[in-house]
């Protein structure tokens, strides 16, 4: 274990998450892939070493300070691009089903080899629009954790998220900066989509000093048939 894993594995620790030598093996070899593979597609402006554990491996497990994993046996990560944050939780908690969504084909078609090369299983991808997914029996209504790491305005994110969570499950945005005016935003969608704001985290991501927040959203109630709607009316038309 080098300098660099050191400190991933004692940082997490810090939070009561300890990683066994396969799991930091795992982390390695997805390292090792990302870097290969962006060489040939863009993945990630992101890939220094030390860089990658912090900004998409360390941040990407933060969510499970503030949510109990425990509690959480499947999980749906949307939007995921290079896998941030589904692969590395599913890494931490192997015993979770993850589905992860994304539109682009070719990320997805890196994920099934990252799958394969860490030996995950459990794991299903799938490339689709969310707003497609979130209409299937099966995928609507049934993740106890639906997250989302950067993908868009939470008005637009509580669409395509909160009709995959299960009542009384979770949705969890990940943000960087301060999200108080993309919550005052949201508030009407949160009413339309069922979910009820719960409580935003901060925290800083170590050494870079950079805000996160996480914004953790409980789903009230099944989501109204006519959400999602159909591809693109979000994007032109978010609940505001």
């Amino acid at each position: 274990m080098d300098a660099i894993q050191q400190s991933f594995t004692s940082r997490l620790q810090e939070h009561g998450i300890s990683l066994s030598e396969t799991q930091l093996n795992q982390f390695e070899i997805y390292f090792k892939e990302l870097v290969s593979w962006n060489e040939k597609m863009n993945l990630t402006g992101i890939t220094e070493r030390d860089q990658v554990y912090t900004k998409h491996f360390f941040d990407s497990v933060s969510l499970a300070f503030f949510v109990d994993m425990k509690h959480v046996k499947t999980l749906a990560d949307i939007g995921s691009g290079a896998g941030f944050p589904g692969i590395p939780l599913k890494i931490c908690f192997p015993d979770i089903q993850l589905t992860i969504i994304d539109s682009l084909n070719k990320r997805i078609s890196f994920l099934k080899n990252i799958v394969e090369q860490l030996d995950l299983t459990g794991v299903e991808l799938i490339h689709g629009r969310a707003e497609e997914w979130g209409q299937k029996q099966g995928y609507r209504d049934h993740y106890d954790l639906v997250t989302a790491r950067a993908v868009a305005k939470l008005a637009l994110l509580n669409e395509f998220c909160l009709p995959f969570v299960r009542v009384d499950g979770t949705f969890a945005a990940m943000k960087g900066s301060d999200p108080a005016d993309e919550l005052k935003e949201a508030s009407y969608s949160f009413k339309q989509l069922k979910g009820k704001l719960t409580k935003v985290e901060k925290f800083t991501l170590p050494v870079e000093d950079a805000e996160r927040h996480i914004i953790i959203v409980q789903k009230r109630a099944a989501t109204p048939q006519k959400y999602p709607r159909s591809p693109g009316v979000a994007a032109k038309s978010p609940l505001i």
